[in-house]
Parts: C-alpha cells; structure tokens; sequence
C-alpha cells in the first residue's frame, strides 16, 4: 500500500520543481505517478479533465483526484498540501527577497529563458496526448482549435462552447436514431 508519506513527497517534489502553474506540472505528474505504478498512462487524462472541469486550480484539483484515487480523501489532503507547500514556501521567499533583484539582469535572463522552455514541456505534454488519440475527428478537432486560437484569436471559451453544442446535438442525434 502507498503511504501517505510517498504520496505527500511525491506531490511536494513536484510542486518544488515545476515552475510555470498547473499545466507545467500535468507532465511531472504524469511521469512521477506512471513510472511508479501508482496511476497507468490511460487513466491520467482522465485526471486532467476532471480537474479542469472542477472549479479551482488545476494543480490542486489534480492533487485531489490523483491522491484519491490512491488512498481516498486522506490521499487527496497529503497530495494537495504536498503540492501547494513547496509552491507557498518558494512565493513566500520571493515576496521576502525578490524586490532586491527584481532589476538584477540576471535574474530577467533567467525568467526570460525558463519561458520558451515552459511553452516547450506544456507542447511535448499535448503531443504526447494528442499522439494517443485514435480517431481522425480527435485530430480535426485539436488542429481546428489550434488554428482558432493562434490564428483567428478565437477565445478558448468560444471554441470550448461551439464543441460542446457540436457533441450534445450529436449525442442527441445519436440516440435519437438509435431508438428507431
């Protein structure tokens, strides 16, 4: 059994380690969790859409349904907090320090650099998905969104709202001809 201490160090290693917020740690997650055993690669995603779909942060929804699922609602306390502690702590230290090297060139270098390497991690984690995907609608639906967003500024509200009208009228359809 996954004690809770495995489960709370595990989420504080990641909360520590990942700079960037919820989308940056959906791959540390991931591959701390699967290459543990604890959760398979197909029950992840699964994760991840609840967790979005929950009010809240991504991280924290994540912890809750992650630490669940291994050890109930004492499972999601100990991931949560292990996730949110190294975080609060890095803040604090931050806030305490960081207005005497906000100006520091090195310190701008730095951030400046952590960026593209943050978008790459976040890119790498969707293909990595999307590659798992095996219908060609998965793919339309991705490569339409995509343009949507990048290239005609659509808002992800507005493209998140016309899928999910596209899938209740066809899942309306759907059983409505299947109860002829």
């Amino acid at each position: 059994m996954i004690s809770l201490w495995q489960i709370f160090g595990v989420f504080f290693k990641i909360g520590a380690f990942t700079i960037g917020g919820g989308y940056m740690m959906v791959p540390a997650i991931q591959d701390e969790l699967s290459r543990r055993g604890w959760i398979s690669e197909d029950e992840l995603p699964d994760i991840v859409a609840l967790a979005q779909s929950a009010p809240g942060l991504l991280t924290v929804n994540m912890a809750i349904f992650a630490g669940h699922k291994l050890r109930g609602i004492a499972g999601s306390i100990v991931a949560t907090l292990g996730s949110i502690l190294a975080p609060f702590i890095v803040i604090l230290l931050i806030a305490m320090f960081f207005t005497n090297f906000k100006d520091n060139p090195i310190i701008i270098k730095m951030f400046n650099g952590v960026r593209p390497a943050a978008v790459a991690i976040i890119a790498a984690y969707c293909v990595k998905l999307l590659r798992k995907q095996t219908h060609w609608w998965q793919w339309a639906i991705a490569a339409a969104t995509i343009c949507g967003m990048v290239f005609l500024k659509i808002s992800a509200i507005y493209i998140l709202l016309t899928i999910i009208v596209f899938a209740a009228a066809i899942s309306y359809y759907r059983e409505r001809r299947a109860a002829k």
